[in-house]
């Protein structure tokens, strides 16, 4: 057996705090599997993408994220730019794991790792954001700023249940954003709007089926344009949502692209990988198959 090494890179305070429970054990099973692991903790925002792209630097086999949706959105950043970009292993110990649940990585901690030492890794698609990278979501308008609102201290304490709670009292402060979309395939939009999301895969905020048709290697994004409504029509849609059945109301745009520009005269800022992530204007491109991901190898086989 070839011994691999790995650098694995956590959030301390992802979750409840699991990792540093659990990283003893985590390394150990690694270490079993033929994963030679050193450890980096982040200490700081912005320190995982500094990591990633040092470890990349340095040569490692593979990079591992332990974390939420937050850390793997750091260290993509580190890596989308390199050119030897290691396969990447993820351990969602987070408040919110998204993508992966998207690519059907198992949650406990112990199935990931036995993922990981299988080492299959299928390329899939990032996407730029001006001179940032995203990996599952991109969004801006008044709604997407809640996630980025909730202090980090409540998410460790009372994990998914902040993101709720604080849902709820934005929803009564609801406003629409004009905003002016442009792409090759749609030509220009230009609307009163409440929120945009540019979709990479179908898991997003909880909502298995926002973007039904999103795939991870299709070259594409898959954007969701929800225009002006009420409270009342919001709360319909949101149901909607749920159930995959939002795309055809008229309050919903929905389109595929490689490429989209959005301007708009107000502030307004971006939410990337539910992290900030700037202000409008933005250019939103998709790099194809740009990083390879560890997955099951019999698992998702579209990777949707």
């Amino acid at each position: 057996m070839t011994i691999k090494r790995a650098r694995l890179i956590y959030n301390p305070t992802s979750g409840r705090e699991e990792i540093k429970r659990r990283l003893p054990d985590i390394l150990q099973r690694l270490e079993r599997g033929g994963i030679e692991t050193s450890c980096h903790a982040t200490v700081s925002e912005g320190d995982a993408t500094v990591a990633a792209a040092d470890a990349a630097d340095r040569g490692f086999n593979m990079i591992i994220a332990a974390g939420g949706d937050g850390t793997l959105y750091e260290v993509i950043n580190g890596l989308a730019e390199k050119e030897h970009r290691p396969p990447l292993g993820i351990l969602p110990l987070g408040t919110t794991n998204d993508f992966a649940r998207a690519l059907g990585i198992p949650k406990h901690w112990e199935y990931a790792c036995d993922l990981i030492i299988q080492q299959y890794a299928k390329p899939i698609d990032l996407g730029q954001a001006n001179n940032r990278y995203f990996i599952n979501i991109a969004g801006g308008g008044s709604l997407t700023e809640l996630t980025y609102e909730v202090p980090s201290k409540l998410k460790t304490m009372i994990g998914q249940l902040a993101y709720y709670m604080k849902g709820l009292e934005k929803m009564t402060r609801l406003r629409p954003t004009e905003l002016r979309l442009q792409a090759k395939e749609i030509g220009e939009i230009h609307e009163e709007i409440m929120m945009f999301l540019i979709c990479n895969s179908n898991s997003v905020g909880g909502f298995e089926k926002l973007a039904p048709d999103a795939s991870l290697n299709d070259g594409l994004f898959d954007v969701v344009v929800l225009k002006k409504c009420n409270l009342g029509e919001f709360i319909r849609l949101a149901t909607l949502a749920l159930r995959g059945e939002h795309l055809n109301d008229p309050h919903v745009v929905s389109f595929q692209t490689r490429q989209l520009t959005v301007t708009t005269p107000d502030y307004v800022q971006l939410n990337l990988d539910g992290e900030y992530g700037g202000t409008l204007p933005c250019t939103f491109t998709v790099l194809p198959s740009h990083l390879s991901i560890i997955v099951d190898e019999a698992g998702i086989s579209t990777y949707k």
